[in-house]
């Protein structure tokens, strides 16, 4: 899983310079639900606010997201892909995509459906409730 987690981050520099892998997650969910604040990301990867602020605001600075006025909500700032991040997001999903066809292209059907069985278990899994005394 470590080799796993390293290729993908040098993976994701590679494809575009300012684009971690960290950076092309966040874009990938704000994408997927249409925007949202910072707090629902920090939440969502369970990770510190101070990182998540970090991560968003080299976003804002390289203009792949904006920040607009929730508009049920004056005070909420909601995050967007602007047309710039929707189409780097494309180019490098593309590329990420082309890098695992590749990969994977000598790979007998029925590994590739094991293969695709298990990524799909794994990504499945929630802890289990903590108990609560």
């Amino acid at each position: 899983m470590t080799v796993f987690a390293r290729r993908a981050r040098a993976s994701a520099g590679r494809m575009h310079p300012e684009l971690s892998l960290v950076s092309y997650t966040l874009l990938g969910h704000l994408e997927e639900r249409g925007g949202c604040r910072a707090t629902d990301l920090a939440a969502h990867y369970a990770l510190d606010k101070s990182t998540v602020s970090r991560q968003v605001a080299a976003l804002e600075r390289t203009g792949l997201i904006e920040r607009r006025l929730d508009p049920e909500d004056h005070r909420v700032q909601v995050l967007h892909l602007t047309d710039t991040g929707r189409e780097i997001l494309a180019q490098v999903t593309e590329s990420r995509r082309a890098a695992f066809r590749k990969r994977l292209a000598d790979w007998p059907q029925e590994d590739l459906q094991r293969f695709a069985t298990y990524l799909a278990r794994y990504n499945a899994w929630t802890p289990a409730p903590e108990a609560r005394a």
